[in-house]
Parts: C-alpha cells; structure tokens; sequence
C-alpha cells in the first residue's frame, strides 16, 4: 500500500499490529515463488498506551533491525470501488483522488491515495479499488513508530493481509473465497490470481460464537452461513468469469467444530484455514493450534508482503 525504503534490514518484515487491547507481533520472509518463512508470533499486552507498547515491544524485540509494517483499523480509511481510469499511474491516483470526494467525509486533497487493481477478463470494463486515508491518520500512526525510533517501512490495510495469505492457498485459475472470524470482528475477502476481488465485513465475532448457549450459537451461525452464501450468489452474478474453489474459514475459537457447523448451509467446500499448509514455522509449537492461526492472522497477513 503505502510504502518507502531506506536502510539496511534483516529479511523479511516486522508486522506490528494492534488487536484490541494487545499488540501482536510477526516477523515473517515471504519471497515471491517460495513458502512464507514465520520467525516470530507473539502478542504483548496494552498496559498504558499504545505508545509505551510498542516502546516496551521496541526494546523488548530489538525490532529496530526490521523494516516494519503495520495496518489502519476499521474506520481509518476508506475502500471504494471505481472504473479504472486511464493514463500512468500518478494521473491515475489524481483522477481517483478527484472522484472520492464524494465517498469519504475527510479532504482529499492532501489525503494518502493508492490504487489496487481487481483482476478481470478483459472483455469488460476493468475496475480498481481505490484506497484512502487522511493524512493526519497517516501521519499518527508514523509519529508512533517514529517516537519508538522503529523504520515504520509500509502502512496497509486488513484487507490486503487477509489477500496475502488467502493468494498462498489458491488453486491455479481459480477463485477463493476467505473468512476471518476473530474476537475483533469477521471479514470475507476473496481473491483471483493473487490479487483482491471483493471485500464484506460481517456483523458477527468469534466471542459471541464462543459465549452463546448452544441454540443461540445455532442461530448465529444460520446468520453467519446466510449472510456468506447471499455474498457468494452475488459474487457470482457479477463475476461470473472467476470460478471459486472452496471457502477456507479462520476462527479463533473452535475453528473445526465451526466449520463443521457453517458447512450444512453452504454449497461450496468449506475447511478450516491451516498456515501448515502453505508457511512454515518451525520455531513456533504453538502456532499448530488453528484458533492461535487465526488470533494473529492480520499480523501474519501484514508481514507477508513480498
């Protein structure tokens, strides 16, 4: 997304993101053509600030050797959907910039814009997203990272780390459809030929699955497959050239049990996400659990920037 390049640094990308009341750490290598490589996952506590986090993170991980990399929340930007406009690729930034004025509530003149094409089958009008952010979030979120002396390299959004890694378990020509349901919230992606397609965040968290009696579970998840199964009808009315595979769901509690559940109400194969599939991580034992995937799955997104 928005990104620079400077000094020296160890392979790879330091990923900081912010879940809530926690920050969640992944250093990761990801080139082109190979597996993802996993050094680091891990998740410190909020106790003051965000600031003295990630001072105390700073320190704590010498994570200054790291080019790094962190995501906006939900709110802090915008992803709207356009035709692509014609010309290079700085006149193209400034024939978006111009068309958003009307679809965010911040200036734009001096706004952060970056542009991200949908894949399409050259027989129609193609389209991009175009992705904005007020400067003044930009700019907090570096002077975070400027204040803890860290080399903040690139700032994303969700949606891209959740493409990161939903693009690894694509199947050649085709479609996949990916859910991420976390305490934090629930989002479906899907992707083609690596890149995004579609974006929908859903109404629904993890926790409230997790502390539901079990009629209610039942009917958050006849909800959840409802609402994912409209989505994919409509992806396919529209899209009609893109194939999807399978639906591939990480949740960060009782992954399998949920997937076994939603599975009865939906038309395309539906598996459980397992980053031993498509990443290694040798060093990181607890990273087999499926619901700790998915606890630190926008961290790991965010650090498979290739």
């Amino acid at each position: 997304m928005w990104s620079k390049f400077g000094a020296k640094f160890s392979a790879g990308w330091g990923a900081v993101v912010r879940q809530g009341g926690r920050l969640d750490l992944v250093h990761a290598v990801a080139l082109a053509g190979q597996r993802p490589l996993i050094h680091v996952l891990d998740s410190f506590q909020i106790e003051v600030d965000e600031a003295d986090a990630l001072s105390r993170l700073a320190a704590a991980r010498n994570l200054k050797r790291l080019r790094c990399t962190t995501l906006l929340d939900e709110g802090q930007y915008s992803l709207v959907q356009f035709e692509a406009p014609a010309g290079p690729a700085e006149e193209r930034v400034e024939a978006l910039r111009w068309r958003l004025k009307d679809s965010v509530d911040f200036a734009v003149d001096d706004a952060a814009v970056a542009i991200i094409d949908i894949p399409n089958d050259g027989a129609r009008q193609a389209n991009v997203f175009a992705v904005a952010a007020a400067s003044s979030v930009v700019g907090a979120r570096m002077g975070l990272f400027r204040e803890s002396h860290l080399a903040l390299e690139a700032i994303d959004i969700p949606e891209l780390a959740l493409r990161n890694v939903a693009a690894l378990f694509e199947e050649d020509n085709r479609g996949l459809a990916f859910v991420s349901l976390t305490d934090a919230g629930c989002m479906l992606v899907i992707t083609f030929r690596g890149e995004l397609i579609l974006s929908r965040r859903i109404d629904m968290t993890s926790g409230a699955l997790a502390k539901a009696d079990e009629e209610r579970r039942a009917q958050l998840l006849e909800r959840l497959a409802l609402e994912l199964q409209r989505t994919l009808d409509n992806f396919d009315r529209q899209y009609g050239y893109v194939s999807i595979s399978r639906l591939i769901l990480a949740c960060e509690h009782d992954a399998q049990g949920t997937v076994t559940a939603l599975a009865q109400n939906l038309y395309l194969p539906l598996v459980a996400m397992d980053l031993a599939e498509v990443a290694d991580f040798p060093d990181l034992p607890d990273l087999k659990s499926l619901e700790r995937q998915a606890q630190g799955l926008l961290a790991v997104g965010a650090a498979f920037r290739t």
